[in-house]
């Protein structure tokens, strides 16, 4: 009887162990015509620990055609709500990447009084633009380094999470013709939120570039 008990507690622990990051990812959801993205919301700890955004589209094209038209240059919040998945099925390593999954599609932050309208949507994933581990170690970087969203015009600029704590934030701007897509680094401000000036001192464009703010969060990365 205990070696059959023994057995059954490995079985059901082996199973609950089998992926760290298996959990409900939910994901800021940004971008238009030009490209459609999803940036995961991260924490400090598992299953959350990882800086991912892909490039996705809607599987259904009336969706799609009707989420990008209510995203193109607007700084309103979407969300994605996505049904469970390992998060590690992203990694350009893994052996069994995830190609797509089902999600709903939340004006507004899903945990936070959003409004779902486009619900059980599934979302194909294109391209993982970055997959990227967090260290939960405490650290300070003097610069908050952006990486560039997108190649055409409309582009995002996104905070690579690189210290503890650190904000999660996403921006749009419009980009000259044949503009560089180099990440940028300007001076942190502790976790004040980048002004549009200084960002666009950081891209050499002018001010009316920066189009506001999709997302700045800081209460999960402390």
């Amino acid at each position: 009887m205990r070696r059959a008990l023994l057995a059954l507690s490995l079985i059901a622990g082996g199973a609950g162990a089998a992926d760290a990051t298996y959990g409900e990812h939910g994901m800021a959801l940004f971008g238009g015509r030009e490209g459609l993205y999803a940036s995961h919301l991260p924490m400090f700890h598992a299953p959350h620990d990882y800086q991912v955004i892909l490039q996705v589209h809607v599987a259904d094209a009336a969706t799609d055609a009707a989420l990008r038209s209510r995203l193109d240059g607007k700084t309103a919040l979407w969300t994605v709500a996505p049904e469970k998945f390992e998060l590690s099925r992203l990694s350009p390593s893994s052996s069994s990447p995830l190609k797509q999954f089902k999600a709903d599609l939340v004006l507004g932050h899903f945990e936070q009084g959003g409004k779902t309208q486009f619900p059980a949507a599934t979302i194909v994933v294109d391209k993982v633009l970055m997959y990227r581990q967090l260290s939960p170690a405490q650290k300070t970087n003097a610069g908050a380094s952006y990486v560039q969203i997108g190649s055409g015009r409309q582009r995002y600029l996104v905070k690579r999470i690189d210290s503890r704590p650190d904000f999660d934030h996403i921006v749009p701007y419009a980009a000259a013709n044949g503009a560089s897509t180099a990440d940028i680094t300007l001076n942190k401000q502790a976790l004040q939120q980048p002004t549009a000036q200084s960002l666009a001192e950081a891209l050499h464009v002018p001010a009316s570039a920066i189009r506001g703010t999709v997302y700045f969060y800081t209460d999960d990365l402390k």
